[in-house]
């Protein structure tokens, strides 16, 4: 039998961090919001106040589900404050060595049967777990950006995840009203082995000089229906989160195909990021975003 979730931790309080205290708060969990930075943490439960602010004045949900939400989220500056936690997600920097160090240290100040999830979006769950002391309470649950709006979250077993993890973290998606899919342990899972790809195949369009930044967008947006294009997408994502996510591809599954393009580093290398750097593809300096090539 998997245990009920009541209680949820989450460490990282940046954009991913809050959007899932957001769905969780809003399901009816408690939600304990840890950042190594207690600035960040009160950026986070701001964010989260703004956009329960924006829905309420949407008129999609009522001012009471707005106050009783925000008052379901508290503070845990420390790992010992995750405590009664029944589910922790890591939702750090997608980088290993620091999701490791998180996991080490996390596990000594949670109960014995709280499970441990990542929301990585690309790095083995397996590996993961190797540094926590409950391989089989670890999984990953991925969710996709930005958390409030998006319905699929990916679960991703590990070789020791054992089914009453998985029922527990499924029962839990389901609670939030969202969708999962199950993936196996291999690099990038589902969507970002699908999605970033096509991205990168969008850059080395760009790199070769087949298309303008703004025909390849207007191409994929208009002749394949696609919400966004793909540069302009890039940029939301992250374009250092991308190029982190093709190196994973690239180094987890030794296809040339999967080789990061050069045009993507450079970008990362001047620290044009996208839309959170205010340079990537598109320039976001001034009134509309303007193309960068």
């Amino acid at each position: 039998m998997g245990i009920d979730i009541r209680t949820v931790g989450i460490i990282g309080a940046g954009q991913m961090g809050s959007g899932i205290a957001h769905v969780c708060a809003m399901a009816g969990l408690d939600v304990r919001l840890n950042d190594r930075d207690p600035a960040r943490i009160r950026s986070g439960l701001a964010t989260v106040d703004g956009n329960l602010a924006r829905q309420v004045a949407k008129g999609t949900i009522a001012e009471e589900e707005r106050r009783s939400a925000v008052s379901r989220i508290v503070a845990a500056e420390t790992f010992d404050d995750l405590a009664p936690c029944d589910l922790v997600i890591e939702a750090a920097t997608e980088d290993e060595a620091t999701k490791r160090q998180i996991f080490s240290a996390l596990c000594t100040s949670l109960k014995p049967d709280a499970i441990v999830a990542t929301n990585t979006s690309s790095i083995s769950i397996t590996r993961l777990a190797a540094s926590t002391d409950r391989p089989e309470r670890f999984i990953g649950i991925h969710f996709m950006n930005p958390v409030p709006v998006m319905q699929l979250v990916e679960l991703i077993r590990g070789i020791a995840t054992e089914d009453p993890t998985y029922e527990s973290a499924k029962a839990f998606i389901a609670k939030l009203g969202k969708t999962s899919t199950m993936s196996e342990d291999f690099p990038a899972f589902i969507v970002n082995r699908i999605l970033l790809p096509m991205i990168n195949e969008a850059i080395y369009t760009l790199y070769e000089g087949v298309g303008s930044v703004e025909s390849i967008d207007t191409a994929m947006k208009l002749g394949a229906n696609h919400p966004m294009g793909p540069l302009q997408l890039a940029d939301f994502i992250g374009l250092d989160t991308c190029l982190s996510v093709m190196q994973v591809l690239y180094e987890g599954l030794a296809d040339s195909k999967y080789r990061p393009c050069p045009l993507l580093v450079k970008y990362v290398e001047a620290g044009w990021l996208g839309r959170k750097s205010k340079r990537g593809f598109y320039d976001y300096r001034g009134e509309t975003p303007v193309p960068t090539r």
